[in-house]
């Protein structure tokens, strides 16, 4: 079965720079991010990788847990972490898979089907860039595929995340381009009136469509 937005994120084990993981059990209580490399040493990936790293605290603050993969094995997870470190000046600390088999890649439906150059010397397929943004519940919240070109966007991932978990404590939903202190919308299952008294301030725009100030 394909994996969409609710369903429940499989479970796996598999071998990482930080030893060997049962998914499941690395992600315990907190949110969790899986996020997809091609290959190691390869250029947009090293942007990506220390990018992550950077943000680690604020990964940490929202209480998300980060594992990348790549279709590579430890020897060259390791020395590439090396490489990754020094580009970009950071000390990468989560763990990165090691899917030579691509057996993760293939459980999450991650592999290239568009790029027939895509390929290890073997022919068999690279990953797309996928994310997965897990919550607590072991449910899939958030998916996003970008080609195996172009860099992705990880202040976005953030601000989805920042959403999710608010949506989940209050209820909103939240306007496009929103980013954290912005206005939020009230949810369209709550009546104004019952808003007028759960919210300090309740706008109505339309009836449809009611803001009241981010619960941040």
């Amino acid at each position: 079965m394909p994996i969409r937005l609710g369903s429940p994120a499989p479970n796996f084990t598999a071998h990482s720079t930080k030893g060997d993981i049962d998914f499941h059990k690395f992600l315990g209580d907190s949110w969790g991010i899986l996020f997809s490399h091609p290959a190691d040493f390869t250029p947009v990936c090293t942007t990506e990788l220390g990018l992550v790293a950077a943000l680690q605290e604020e990964f940490e603050e929202r209480d998300v847990k980060v594992i990348g993969l790549s279709a590579n094995g430890l020897s060259e997870h390791d020395q590439w972490i090396k490489d990754i470190n020094e580009v970009n000046n950071v000390n990468l600390q989560f763990p990165i898979i090691a899917d030579g088999d691509r057996n993760v890649s293939t459980l999450y439906d991650m592999l290239d089907n568009q790029d027939p150059t895509n390929v290890d010397n073997d022919g068999i397929p690279y990953t797309v860039r996928s994310v997965f943004v897990i919550d607590p519940t072991k449910t899939v919240r958030l998916i996003m595929t970008y080609p195996a070109s172009t860099g992705r966007n990880f202040d976005e991932i953030l601000r989805v995340i920042d959403s999710l978990q608010l949506g989940d404590k209050h209820r909103i939903t939240t306007p496009g381009n929103w980013k954290r202190g912005d206005d939020v919308i009230v949810h369209p299952d709550l009546s104004t009136a019952e808003a007028q008294r759960v919210f300090k301030d309740v706008r109505i725009i339309k009836p449809y469509l009611r803001l009241t100030s981010s619960p941040f």
